[in-house]
């Protein structure tokens, strides 16, 4: 980084000036390769150490405090692996106690002869006043930098907020090399003619010439938090500028691919939907004519079927299967999970079976499958629905036309692409052209926001099933206290355990020593004495040890436990079990999250709920409630703590779209799609419920979009986007 010359972002970290081999080894394995890696490492917070309070005038609340730290002590308490260390922090005008829970670090950190700003929390806690877990940073570190309102990075690996403070610091005169992401200068004619005014364009959304650098420098050195919010503003703009431009762009690209088109006949449609034992609900019958008219069109169909558990997806996916089988062509269904797979294969079985459709279930288990191949391979097997084995080479297709994928996220772009090359490889001439995609449906039940549709899924059309089907049970939900479970909860269930029905009851870890640590609520006090009697689930919620107590508490029920490190058979062998009624009570951790349809299950009991997220916890109410019983779903919390907002949330409310709205604003998309097809949105800074900066961005990415061309100009840009357009593409 040489000053006066442009900065080029995409360089690796040993162009920096200062970092050496050793140094630029050392940071690739913390996740920074390129330049921009290191800039676009944001602080998690800023601390204004200006307003420093004397500890004589000190009041309850966030304090800042300059001095001193002594008669530190560490004290063991009887929770295993629990500590408490004790400090007191003292100035020229007083002193007051400082407590940091499962840190005896701390006890060694200090130099008591030096100076040190604290920042926390003090106020009355456990029958006194004190400064509870302060952050703290040596005086000297503070005072050398430039301003007093300072930028707090999360460590990473070795190197702390201190070392990120200092490498910025001696990069600050750097910054004003920095080039803008996009620009009107770069803008060339396309073929389509030229993109006019595009500096303009950027200008009316309110991006002038040199926001980036601005935005970057105020970022690592702003002097107040006026600074910090503009920096945002711009940064937020980009992040959704990139997303939007990767979902328009996937847009365009397969809008160039060719599929068979499948008619729609309405004879057919009539005669499958006439078989139904069941009326559709309005909301199936609409989301099943999107799809179908998707289905007659030379572009593939790219289309997300959302729809909350037990809305009726299957039914929808299998009228489309039959539509593409009577236009002489087969289909694929892939899923996360063998006994997921078996499960719909056993469903489209009763829908399509007879109607004359042959169904085939190809997964690790299948015994013949060398004959199921071949049968698949002739065109004999109309719709095949299988796990992974499915993507193998040497399952070749016939006359592949359509995909569908249940619960998409769970798979990587590498599959998509298995299944497009299966069309590709095999493709089928008829009177219109050569098919060069599969149509392509996925199939989730975990609702995605309007503003994510809007974002990341900006390429996929969405069809949502909003409403359940007649008859359904509605579940109820209630937060429990650990304190009340004897009194309150296990009577309730050893009731239902007495009716024949069943139970899941779900752990966050599998065994003991991977148990979460608590915070001090529940350290050696008379609280603890209680909690203990009555029972000791702080200390056991985890899959194993909630097993062996389960026993106990219900002696003549059959109890077992699953978790994801059981081997595949293992654990398919289990929920077949707990579907056949073999195991009365399913211990497990969220492997069941997406699983089969237990209706005899009808309770769900969820240790330590506040350890989940929101969407997850709704995914996991929806294991119950498959049949016609009234079912109910427990949402334990520890000890006497308040229930947050996420929990009160579902509590009040089964409705998985506000409940995925609310999710977004109280996590963030990176929290909820983060590792999402094994891509990742890397949302820092963007509100992505902010519709103005969504409207903004979408504006410029538009522009941009018409002319894909001029891409080529910006080498940055267009690696970014690449990543993103990984997240939903066909090809």
């Amino acid at each position: 980084m040489d000053g006066g010359q442009k900065i080029d972002l995409t360089s690796p970290v040993e162009k920096i000036r200062g970092v050496g081999p050793k140094t630029a080894e050392a940071l690739k394995k913390n996740g920074f390769f390129t330049v921009k890696d290191l800039l676009y490492y944001f602080p998690r917070a800023y601390e204004d150490y200006q307003k420093l309070t004397k500890i004589a005038d000190i009041t309850p609340g966030k304090i800042i405090v300059k001095g001193k730290i002594r008669n530190l002590k560490v004290a063991y308490t009887r929770r295993r692996n629990f500590t408490i260390t004790h400090g007191e922090v003292y100035d020229e005008t007083g002193s007051l106690p400082a407590v940091w829970y499962n840190q005896p670090y701390r006890a060694k950190a200090f130099d008591e002869k030096k100076e040190y700003y604290f920042t926390g929390d003090y106020g009355f806690k456990y029958n006194r006043y004190q400064f509870t877990s302060p952050a703290v940073v040596q005086a000297s570190e503070v005072e050398e930098m430039q301003s007093g309102f300072q930028p707090i990075y999360s460590s990473r690996g070795s190197y702390k907020s201190v070392w990120f403070k200092r490498f910025f610091e001696n990069l600050r005169g750097d910054f004003a090399d920095i080039p803008d992401l996009i620009s009107g200068n770069s803008i060339s004619v396309g073929n389509s003619g030229p993109l006019t005014n595009f500096s303009n364009v950027l200008s009316e959304v309110g991006i002038p010439n040199g926001a980036r650098r601005e935005a970057l420098f105020n970022i690592h050195f702003p002097e107040s938090a006026e600074d910090v919010a503009n920096a945002r503003d711009y940064l937020g703009f980009e992040e959704l500028f990139e997303l939007i431009l990767a979902a328009k762009l996937n847009k365009n690209e397969n809008a160039k691919l060719r599929s068979a088109p499948l008619p729609f006949v309405a004879e057919n449609t009539k005669r499958f939907v006439g078989s139904l034992p069941f009326q559709l609900t309005d909301a199936q019958r609409k989301a099943t004519w999107e799809i179908l008219q998707d289905l007659e069109k030379t572009t593939p169909m790219n289309r997300l079927l959302q729809g909350d558990v037990g809305s009726g997806k299957t039914v929808v996916a299998a009228i489309a299967s039959f539509q593409a089988v009577k236009a002489g062509f087969q289909v694929a269904l892939l899923a996360p999970t063998a006994i997921l797979a078996t499960q719909h294969a056993e469903n489209f079985e009763k829908l399509l079976t007879p109607l004359g459709v042959k169904v085939g279930l190809l997964i690790g288990a299948t015994k013949n499958k060398d004959e199921l191949k071949k049968r698949i391979k002739s065109g004999e097997v109309d719709v095949v629905i299988g796990t992974h084995a499915i993507l193998t080479d040497d399952t070749i297709f016939n006359s592949l036309a359509l995909c569908i994928i249940d619960e998409q996220h769970r798979f990587g772009v590498m599959q998509r692409q298995k299944l497009l090359e299966k069309v590709q490889k095999n493709q089928k001439q008829n009177e219109f052209q050569i098919a060069s995609a599969p149509h392509f449906l996925a199939m989730t039940a975990t609702p995605i926001p309007r503003s994510l549709q809007l974002t990341v899924f900006g390429d996929l059309d969405v069809s949502i099933i909003g409403e359940l089907p007649k008859g359904r049970q509605k579940i109820e939900t209630e937060i429990i206290s650990e304190v009340n479970m004897r009194e309150s909860l296990y009577p309730k269930l050893q009731e239902r355990l007495d009716a024949g029905e069943q139970f899941y009851w779900i752990c966050k870890k599998i065994d003991g020593e991977e148990s979460s640590i608590d915070d001090g609520a529940n350290t050696v006090t008379d609280k603890e004495k209680v909690i203990k009697e009555k029972p000791p689930i702080s200390d056991a919620t985890n899959v194993k040890a909630e097993t062996k107590r389960l026993q106990k508490v219900f002696p003549k029920a059959r109890i077992e436990f699953l978790h994801g490190k059981m081997k595949p058979d293992e654990k398919d062998q289990k929920m077949q079990d707990f579907k056949d009624h073999k195991i009365d009570i399913l211990v497990s951790t969220t492997v069941v999250e997406v699983g089969v349809d237990v209706p005899n299950a009808t309770q769900i009991v969820i240790m330590d709920a506040e350890g989940f997220g929101l969407a997850q916890l709704h995914q996991l109410r929806g294991r119950v409630g498959r049949g016609n019983k009234a079912s109910n779903c427990y949402l334990v919390v520890k000890g006497d703590n308040k229930p947050s907002r996420r929990l009160t949330e579902l509590e009040n409310s089964t409705d998985g779209f506000h409940l995925a709205e609310v999710d977004l604003k109280l996590r963030g998309p990176g929290e909820i799609y983060g590792a999402m097809q094994h891509g990742e949105l890397n949302l820092k800074i963007a509100n992505i419920t902010d519709t103005k900066t969504i409207a903004r961005a979408s504006r410029v990415a538009t522009k941009l979009a018409e002319h894909p061309e001029n891409l080529a100009n910006f080498p940055e840009l267009l690696q970014d986007i690449q990543k993103y357009q990984q997240l939903t593409t066909l090809n």
